[in-house]
């Protein structure tokens, strides 16, 4: 009943954005009207792709490379939609300015070619980008720490479609080669039914590092079964914090790894996050938390030296980017939240959606914790 809703909700949306970029764009081209029939057939075939993406996500199993396609018109559709709108706001600009008709009619002309032609080159670029997984290093000094120490962070994975097995192979090998001391997983690993997601996950198992993996849970998993999931995440070895913490390294040269759940807990009124209880007992100590929402930390005052974080994806469609932050406070990269308090937000390692990224390439962060400075 629930993925009915979702499906029923989602779809309704896309047909207003589907309208929108007829009435507002196609309709307003200096085009002939056998040409925009072509583009009205091409936007009906988009919708339906999109509905079949929703069906394959959830329902059907079908070949990667039908699901490739039917994931496709999404990221046309998200692209295609900011195109009518600054195209919209172009063309209603360009009617209060005072031209004679013959150059209105050529700047109008010019506005028709670079929109079209702006929407084709996004997202076939999107769709190359997308194709690439780049390893972020950051450097990151802790007040109390000892020694350095590397920190393998990934998120944002999504499990299902077409992030497969061979895809977690090949985040594993990019890890391993950085030979970390250990593997941080920030939310949003799982996005289907974990019963078909076993192949994959089992992949998992296969991270190389000094004092092992360890995952908190991000928003996606709640709506999929999240105690399936932390039971199958724990069987392949992988320590699960939830709402705890666990020290790393030499006693009295490392620090408290600590890690809670996600924020929507709060509304599904279960796995809600108590970071009060992630924290027990690590006063005084170095201590980086991992939460999957950059939001979280607005509840984070005292006793956290450096939180990891997902969720955003880094915005994974360029201009997408402008709407997160309009609910997260970090997008991505590191920043400085207060005078004890860092926040890293890596991009995601996967996607959610199209397998499509535009300025915003996926992630895998090497952070290196260093002891900090003295002056």
């Amino acid at each position: 009943m629930n993925h009915i809703l979702f499906f029923s909700a989602f779809l309704g949306v896309f047909i207003l954005l589907h309208l929108y970029i007829w009435r507002r764009f196609v309709q307003k081209l200096d085009i002939s009207e056998k040409t925009k029939l072509f583009f009205y057939i091409f936007l009906l075939t988009n919708l339906f792709g999109i509905a079949g993406y929703m069906l394959a996500r959830y329902s059907l199993h079908i070949p990667n490379w039908l699901y490739f396609l039917f994931s496709i018109p999404i990221g046309v559709l998200f692209l295609l939609f900011c195109t009518a709108v600054v195209y919209d706001i172009s063309r209603s600009l360009l009617q209060l300015v005072p031209l004679s008709q013959s150059r209105r009619n050529f700047f109008k002309k010019t506005l028709d070619i670079s929109s079209f032609a702006a929407a084709t080159a996004l997202s076939l670029r999107s769709l190359y980008e997308a194709r690439f997984i780049e390893v972020q290093r950051v450097h990151v000094h802790i007040k109390e720490l000892k020694k350095p120490y590397t920190i393998a962070q990934i998120s944002d994975i999504h499990i299902g479609g077409l992030i497969d097995e061979d895809f977690i192979k090949t985040i594993v090998q990019k890890v391993n080669a950085l030979h970390p001391d250990i593997v941080v997983i920030t939310g949003d690993l799982i996005d289907i039914d974990v019963s078909k997601a076993k192949e994959a996950l089992s992949a998992l198992k296969n991270f190389n590092s000094t004092f092992g993996t360890y995952y908190v849970v991000g928003n996606h998993e709640y709506f999929h079964g999240i105690k399936t999931i932390l039971q199958s995440v724990k069987s392949l070895g992988i320590r699960v914090l939830e709402n705890e913490n666990i020290y790393i390294g030499a006693e009295g040269e490392g620090f408290y790894l600590a890690g809670v759940y996600d924020i929507i807990g709060y509304r599904l009124k279960s796995h809600m996050p108590d970071l009060q209880k992630a924290l027990h007992k690590t006063q005084n100590s170095p201590t980086v938390l991992l939460a999957h929402q950059p939001k979280f930390i607005e509840e984070v005052f005292d006793g956290v030296d450096l939180m990891l974080s997902g969720h955003t994806h880094g915005g994974q469609l360029y201009p997408f980017r402008f709407l997160v932050k309009l609910q997260q406070p970090y997008i991505s990269g590191l920043y400085k939240h207060n005078e004890k308090l860092q926040i890293y937000v890596n991009k995601g390692t996967g996607f959610w959606g199209p397998p499509m990224r535009l300025g915003a390439t996926a992630e895998i962060s090497e952070i290196i914790i260093f002891p900090q400075k003295k002056i």
